[in-house]
């Protein structure tokens, strides 16, 4: 890997939503990596040849790539190509972190390929880059209580104080896959990440 997205929406509004977890799943991920005087890791600025934050270095002896789109989510996939395309990044180098609402909060899952799952944002850069061959990490957020609760209405939902409370670990999770992912590849990622 050396392209890995973080998806959310730009703005306060957002930023603490259960859509904005790929947000704080690579953001505390750079924090880890500039803790520990990872090569090159410094803080997130705006990246000039898309709408992005961007947080470069090396890990594991390799060039990475963090970004998280300013676009909005509907629109993630122009930042993702305009990124991807400069870098020359390969589609088959490129990880996306997400929410899943359909996975119970705390879980994570890997995948090397598949549909949006309804996911706005991932649905826009499988579109934007022609292909849904694209490595995934996906954070369960949990589905809502009530059935009947508009999901649009749910994603854009604070989580509660206690998933809150919990989410560290969850997002720590997250940043281990990431590195294995990076390190093992996607298989033995996918055995080791996807069992919990």
């Amino acid at each position: 890997m050396k392209l890995i997205i973080g998806l959310g929406n730009p703005g306060k509004e957002y930023e603490n939503t259960r859509h904005n977890v790929g947000f704080r799943a690579v953001s505390r991920f750079s924090a880890k990596l500039r803790a520990e005087n990872m090569d090159g890791f410094g803080e997130w600025s705006t990246d000039r040849h898309s709408q992005a934050l961007v947080c470069e270095g090396k890990i594991i002896h390799k060039k990475l790539v963090l970004l998280m789109p300013q676009t909005f989510m509907n629109d993630s996939g122009i930042a993702v190509q305009a990124a991807a395309n400069f870098r020359k990044i390969k589609t088959e180098e490129i990880l996306v972190v997400y929410d899943d609402k359909d996975l119970p909060f705390g879980t994570i899952r890997v995948k090397k390929e598949g549909s949006s799952g309804g996911h706005n944002g991932m649905g826009s850069i499988i579109e934007q880059l022609g292909t849904n061959k694209i490595a995934r990490l996906r954070i369960g957020i949990g589905a809502p209580e009530d059935t009947k609760r508009d999901a649009a209405e749910y994603v854009l939902a604070r989580f509660t104080q206690e998933e809150e409370r919990a989410l560290g670990s969850v997002l720590d999770r997250a940043g281990e896959a990431i590195v294995s992912c990076m390190r093992d590849g996607l298989d033995i990622a996918m055995t080791k990440h996807n069992a919990n």
